[in-house]
């Protein structure tokens, strides 16, 4: 594409050298830089993008797009601006032709419930005979093939590439996770969004936003960006304070929840281990759900994908057709096979929120022990650990405090700093700092009827530990307990 071309509607403070360069490429990562390529110099929290300048240079680039004046050779093309994550995403949109002006772009925020959300809404969609792609928590799905990504929602030239892909490959609907990082570091910029979608809010990610004030307002700045409808959770404090925000917004607005409160309900709602049965009401009419996932958040999570179907004008058939058809998602309420007189049950959960959802829902049928396997990341949000422990210690009966992700933090510090709030309810824990170890020991020790939660890694199969990512299958790891168990025998 030539320059001139792809800076078109890019607020450039100055221009110095050619314009009418042919550009092969586009990254922010001088190591992907190749012949020909524009390089985007990022002002990161952690490293300047314009210490890689001569890096790229060294590789191919033509052009380069920085906020600082820098003094290059005179053939390269020097274009200032005034945010280069801005201007990365503009660029990245122009170059791949503005594919989400083209598209159903759905995006989905909130703490809880996005990648469900977008797994039950690509299910109805294709249900309905659409097309419909997924980026998110647990990969891109483009035409059926998944694409891994380090983030829930990738940086903007990641998203606009996988967009471009769908389109080409027929895919014309894609329902988007969109993280409050995603948000305020600019990555859905030149996203054309026709609904937004709001699941619930609650303590997470306080090491980057420092207060909930700060998270929710991030949060909010999506449902300015929507053209269609947008979705909100009225049953949720942080929804209700949204449509507050946004009651000036000439966006049609669409809520869902319980008992009548939203203009998506669900009555009549029954739980159980195998899944959730409820009666799913719409302005369109009632028709009776009988969802493979259970528990309450698994009611929301249909509620939401129901209300965005409803937004396309999907009939009820489709919708339960859809919602039905899906047995699970990895890592959410995952039951492991064990044939054995106990659970094991594999969940994402790693908030208090969260925690305490999937710990209560499973009172609703537990008959033995519930023995929780958890921990907290490192390098995050400090202030929730003892609080997770608390909740933890408060809704089972043995909980077995252990590593997750701890990242370039020791592992130990943040085990004990956990312990803290469990402390506060029981002395009855258990610490073992090698997360492989407490769940051989959780599954070793296990008794009739129990049910053990491998709560925090979910989806995950793999650890974080100093800056190298391990492999780690909670999956296998209980397996292969199992068959030494059955080999003891």
């Amino acid at each position: 594409m030539n320059l001139r071309d792809l800076i078109k509607g890019l607020s450039c403070e100055t221009i110095t050298g050619r314009k009418d360069l042919e550009i092969e490429g586009i990254d922010s990562d001088s190591r992907k830089i190749g012949r020909g390529y524009l390089f985007v110099a990022i002002s990161g929290y952690r490293d300047d993008g314009c210490n890689y300048i001569d890096a790229a240079l060294d590789k191919g680039a033509v052009a380069v797009v920085t906020e600082k004046s820098v003094n290059l050779p005179d053939h390269v093309t020097v274009i200032k601006v005034k945010d280069s994550r801005t201007a990365l995403a503009k660029l990245s949109s122009n170059y791949y032709k503005n594919p989400s002006h083209d598209m159903h772009l759905i995006g989905i925020t909130g703490t809880s419930g996005k990648t469900t959300t977008t797994y039950l809404i690509k299910s109805i969609m294709e249900e309905s005979g659409l097309k419909c792609g997924i980026i998110g928590t647990m990969g891109n799905i483009i035409n059926k093939e998944v694409v891994k990504t380090g983030n829930t929602t990738p940086e903007s030239l990641i998203i606009q590439k996988y967009l471009y892909e769908m389109l080409k490959s027929g895919t014309e609907y894609c329902a988007m996770e969109v993280s409050s990082h995603s948000i305020f570091l600019k990555r859905i910029e030149y996203c054309e969004f026709e609904i937004g979608l709001f699941t619930n809010l609650s303590r997470d990610h306080l090491d980057f936003h420092k207060t909930m004030d700060d998270y929710f307002e991030v949060k909010s700045r999506l449902f300015y960006k929507t053209n269609k409808y947008n979705i909100v959770n009225l049953d949720d404090e942080y929804g209700r304070r949204l449509i507050e925000k946004i009651e000036d917004s000439k966006v049609p607005l669409l809520t869902y929840g319980f008992d009548a409160k939203g203009d998506i309900f669900a009555t009549d709602v029954k739980y159980s281990l195998n899944g959730v049965n409820f009666l799913l009401n719409t302005p369109k009419g009632s028709i009776p759900i009988n969802f493979n996932i259970p528990g309450k958040f698994s009611v929301y999570n249909s509620l939401a994908a129901a209300s965005c179907a409803y937004a396309y004008n999907i009939d009820l058939d489709n919708i339960k057709k859809g919602l039905e058809k899906v047995q699970g998602v990895k890592g959410r309420f995952e039951i492991v096979p064990t044939k054995r007189d106990f659970s094991v049950i594999i969940d994402f959960a790693h908030t208090p929120n969260e925690l305490e959802n999937l710990l209560t829902l499973i009172d609703e049928f537990a008959q033995g022990r519930k023995v929780v396997v958890f921990g907290a990341g490192g390098n995050r949000d400090k202030t929730k650990r003892p609080i997770m422990g608390e909740v933890v210690a408060n809704h089972c009966d043995l909980p077995i405090v252990t590593s997750d992700n701890p990242r370039d933090e020791d592992p130990e510090k943040i085990i004990d700093d956990v312990i803290v709030g469990v402390k506060k309810v029981t002395d009855n824990y258990i610490k073992i700092i090698d997360r492989r170890e407490a769940i051989k020991y959780a599954v070793e020790n296990a008794k009739p009827n129990d049910i053990i939660i491998l709560a925090g890694k979910g989806h995950e199969t793999y650890t974080i530990i100093k800056g190298k990512k391990l492999p780690f299958d909670e999956r296998e790891i209980v397996e292969y307990t199992l068959k030494e168990l059955n080999h003891e025998r």
